[in-house]
């Protein structure tokens, strides 16, 4: 077992079991970073540019349709900056398209419904069946692993991809980041969330119902059939654009009257408890150091910060039992079923059938074709 150690330059550490750290204690996400991302990152007028000749792609396709893209919005600050960002600077028509996986927070709800009326948009909203995201959910749980928001998560994609293809769709226009996401959750906190065997296995052994309706979405459906037989691309513009946290928050906050959250990813009641509570407390994974490590790589917050940060729980303590009573209840367990699952033994994604062979190879691939610029998973 390897002894603790931070990172001298970001604050991963040794609660990712992967890690790998230089002669200056430097770790393999920062040396990532710096080889794989930085030189192919643009967040300037160049990459404005370039964003710009495919804006006139997009467009040429959208002609005489009544949208010429597709933008998932969860009402995080990535997606409600590039909602801004399409319609006021490029002059886009995005299908704004939410999926409602029970989930909501009040104040996500809110943010979304501020964005579309001010910038005068249709707001799609798919909903999932509760029923049957309630029994995905809770096989999760019984299973024991840590990537217990794959259910939600995977929904999320899903549907999106599969409205994109039913609608003849030909540009997904996605939130995904370097500025904010450069450093990517270690495989053994948040596992491939299109990893088909995997679902199904989870699922088969400790679902109660079957899932009729829930949308599924394999890595060979949206990554091959999508991409290349389809021609259906998606596009992340906020790699090509200047981008920071603390301006973008401040553009929506004067323009549209969007509040921030406690965390990226909190606009979700559940992914709060999640990330918040679940990972740190059971596994000893705090999603924290993967944001802040982020935010350090590209010059918005110094590490200090970070680490002062890291002191404090990302729950708050006075909360955290009504919070367990409202997760409890939306899955339709008692409080004490749920303070079980969080005390059973620790489960990873290598217990369970995976493909996770196929998602390496995959990722290799497409990063020796330059398609895929992100640092180690």
């Amino acid at each position: 077992m390897k002894n603790y150690q931070v990172c001298s330059s970001c604050v991963m550490d040794t609660s990712d079991t992967q890690i790998v750290f230089d002669e200056l204690g430097v770790c393999d996400h920062c040396s990532g970073f710096k080889s794989d991302v930085l030189p192919n990152w643009h967040p300037n007028d160049t990459g404005k540019a370039l964003f710009r000749e495919m804006v006139g792609k997009i467009k040429q396709a959208g002609k005489g349709k009544p949208f010429d893209c597709i933008m998932g919005m969860s009402g995080g600050l990535d997606s409600s900056y590039l909602l801004h960002l399409a319609v006021k600077e490029f002059d886009l028509r995005p299908l704004v398209f939410h999926v409602d996986g029970g989930w909501n927070t009040d104040l996500a709800v809110n943010n979304i419904q501020m964005l579309v009326d001010k910038l005068g948009l249709d707001l799609y909203t798919e909903v999932i069946n509760w029923q049957e995201m309630r029994d995905f959910q809770l096989s999760f749980f019984k299973s024991g692993v840590p990537h217990l928001d794959i259910p939600q998560d995977h929904a999320f994609v899903a549907t999106l991809y599969h409205f994109a293809n039913k609608h003849n769709i030909k540009y997904i226009v996605n939130g995904g980041n370097f500025a904010t996401e450069c450093v990517r959750n270690p495989k053994d906190w948040l596992y491939y969330g299109t990893d088909m065997a995997q679902l199904r296995d989870i699922h088969g052994q400790f679902g109660t119902r079957p899932l009729d309706t829930y949308p599924f979405s394999s890595v060979l459906f949206h990554k091959v059939y999508l991409r290349y037989i389809k021609g259906v691309q998606v596009v992340k513009p906020l790699n090509y654009l200047p981008y920071t946290k603390e301006n973008a928050s401040q553009v929506l906050s004067e323009l549209y009257g969007w509040r921030p959250y406690p965390q990226k990813h909190f606009e979700s009641r559940f992914t709060r408890f999640y990330e918040g509570y679940w990972l740190p407390t059971r596994f000893g994974y705090d999603t924290r150091r993967v944001q802040y490590s982020s935010l350090i790589l590209t010059g918005q917050m110094t590490r200090e910060e970070a680490l002062a940060k890291l002191e404090k729980p990302a729950y708050d303590p006075e909360t955290i039992d009504e919070d367990f009573a409202y997760i409890a209840s939306k899955l339709g367990i008692s409080v004490e079923e749920l303070r079980g699952y969080h005390q059973m033994p620790l489960k990873t994604y290598k217990d369970y059938k995976n493909q996770e062979w196929m998602f390496d190879l995959g990722a290799k691939v497409l990063k020796l074709l330059g398609v895929e610029r992100s640092v180690k998973r």
